[in-house]
């Protein structure tokens, strides 16, 4: 599969998940092909990036394990965390009722 059409695949695929969660997503048109805007996807005012890659991301899947959050950095970078989607949708969720006043 050509990574254009892929990437627009992967991106539309996480919109939907995140609009079906209740949240504010937007797809960003042209993403990659403009300076306009950042990123690819807009969730709630923040801007993501997505990648996708066959089994290129196993470890970070096995690091991960059972955990709720992994914790990367690599030499001399800021660090990240990763976490899954579940949870990341529950504590947007959280954040945009906050939002609200809820």
């Amino acid at each position: 599969m050509k990574s254009k059409r892929k990437g627009y695949r992967l991106e539309h695929e996480l919109e939907t998940i995140l609009k079906n969660a209740g949240l504010n997503a937007k797809r960003v048109p042209l993403s990659g092909a403009t300076q306009f805007q950042k990123g690819d996807i807009i969730v709630e005012g923040l801007v993501g990036e997505s990648k996708g890659r066959g089994d290129g991301f196993k470890n970070i899947y096995k690091w991960l394990g059972d955990n709720d959050l992994l914790f990367i950095r690599a030499d001399n970078k800021d660090w990240l965390a990763v976490v899954p989607m579940d949870l990341l949708i529950e504590l947007l969720l959280l954040l945009k009722e906050k939002q609200k006043g809820g």
